[in-house]
């Protein structure tokens, strides 16, 4: 039996980095921001390094301290991803688009679009939307969380209905009989909803692929459900094994509860790699790039460690008193890593620098000691794969793929090369086109 591989996506967000202080990094033109030529080629190095995907979130309002941070988001991620598209070639292209605050058939159109425009490489991380900031763009309350969900059931039934009203043999393109497609085939769907609606049909033939992959980064009860009734892979946030493990578990318990193969919903555990010549190297990048939010964060810390610490301590490790009395908080799975990491004797600033506050584990070091994280997780039925956070692309993600990727291949944990030419190939998903006839009870 073939050893089991990796599959592997990447964040590509504001063309500087997932590290807010990215954008003042050596060697990065602050320009990034809106430089979609620096997309292009982040995204091509991704591709050398055979990535499965791009994973682009998005949020639809400013939400950074600009006076220091960049915004978190691309622009606009369908544009982004257009631009791309044209660039490369086997790469998935998978952006957020939100279920609450989009009607289903511009969703099914522009997702189909850029579907056809890769040769079948798009996938639609369908999401709801609760901030209020958001909420208020479109000129809305954020509405409770039943009617969101009830709404996101119902866009995504529809937009994949939408997605399969052109029939897969309908487009005939016979110039000898005068006959381009047959109307036949290409039918409305007339899918009506409590929250959305639509008749169709959408004007789009299918790509390569048939139509786009649906991935959700939806959690608690509500998230699961969808998943495990739509989605194909999961974009996670968990901080340990044991966690991503049960995460992983739900998710496949759901897909089996709709009906579905458990394997076809594919679960990605979250990463951000520190990696440098030595652990001190990757330590000190880490350190530059959060010189300015290390500061407030050390009263945090200082909660996660049940000991009250000052500022003015920062570039200093924890006294031997307060180590004495340092627990590990009951309600931050984080908060056992941040001890570990304080009993090693580091300053407060660098065991902040390790990413104990961040929302995905943050492996230190050499690229062996990221390789080591990410087969440990993996052997250990964790995740499926991994998306990738890198704190600056302009360096970060050709060191990811020209030293992680190689250990990965040495040991038989990921492929040397794409095996298929579209997402549904590099996820091993089963084809599917418009609705899945097996969902159980899930009609709009």
């Amino acid at each position: 039996m073939d050893k089991p591989q990796m599959i592997l996506g990447m964040t590509l967000a504001n063309g500087y980095g997932t590290q807010g202080t990215a954008w003042r990094a050596p060697g990065v033109d602050p320009n990034n921001y809106t430089n979609f030529d620096a997309q292009v080629r982040y995204a091509q190095a991704a591709e050398r390094g055979k990535f499965a995907f791009l994973f682009l979130p998005d949020f639809l309002g400013l939400q950074a301290d600009v006076e220091r941070d960049a915004p978190p988001i691309t622009l606009e991620p369908m544009l982004t991803l257009a631009a791309i598209a044209r660039e490369t070639e086997r790469i998935g292209l998978v952006a957020t688009g939100s279920t609450t605050f989009n009607e289903p058939y511009n969703l099914a159109r522009m997702y189909k679009t850029l579907d056809v425009m890769s040769h079948g490489r798009v996938g639609w991380n369908a999401v709801t939307t609760s901030d209020p900031v958001s909420a208020a763009n479109f000129g809305k309350n954020v509405a409770p969380r039943p009617q969101r969900y009830e709404r996101a059931h119902e866009t995504i039934q529809i937009v994949q209905g939408l997605w399969g009203s052109w029939g897969q043999e309908a487009w005939i393109k016979d110039t000898a009989a005068g006959c381009l497609a047959d109307a036949s085939k290409i039918q409305p769907i007339n899918m009506q909803g409590k929250q959305v609606a639509s008749r169709g049909p959408l004007a789009i033939p299918p790509s390569e692929q048939g139509q786009p992959v649906v991935f959700s980064a939806g959690g608690g009860e509500n998230g699961i459900e969808l998943a495990g009734l739509y989605a194909h892979a999961v974009i996670g946030a968990t901080y340990t094994i044991d966690d991503a493990r049960r995460q992983r578990n739900a998710y496949r318990a759901a897909a089996s509860r709709a009906g579905r193969n458990p394997d076809e919903i594919k679960f990605f555990a979250g990463v951000q790699p520190a990696i440098g010549a030595t652990k001190r190297a990757a330590l000190d990048r880490r350190v530059a790039l959060g010189d300015q939010t290390a500061p407030s964060r050390v009263p945090y810390l200082g909660s996660m460690l049940g000991r009250e610490l000052d500022v003015s301590q920062i570039d200093e490790p924890l006294r031997p008193g307060q180590l004495a009395v340092a627990q590990a908080s009951g309600f931050d799975p984080r908060s056992q890593r941040a001890l570990e990491i304080a009993r090693e004797g580091w300053t407060i600033r660098d065991i902040l620098a390790h990413g104990v506050i961040d929302y995905h584990p943050t492996p230190v070091g050499t690229a062996g000691v990221t390789a080591d994280h990410m087969q440990q997780w993996f052997e250990a039925g964790a995740c499926d794969g991994f998306w990738i956070n890198i704190d600056v692309n302009e360096d970060g993600i050709d060191t990811f793929v020209d030293e992680v990727i190689p250990l990965l291949q040495e040991r038989g944990l990921y492929h040397h090369d794409y095996e298929g030419a579209t997402l549904w190939d590099h996820l091993g998903a089963p084809a599917q086109y418009g609705l899945d006839p097996r969902l159980n009870g899930a009609d709009a």
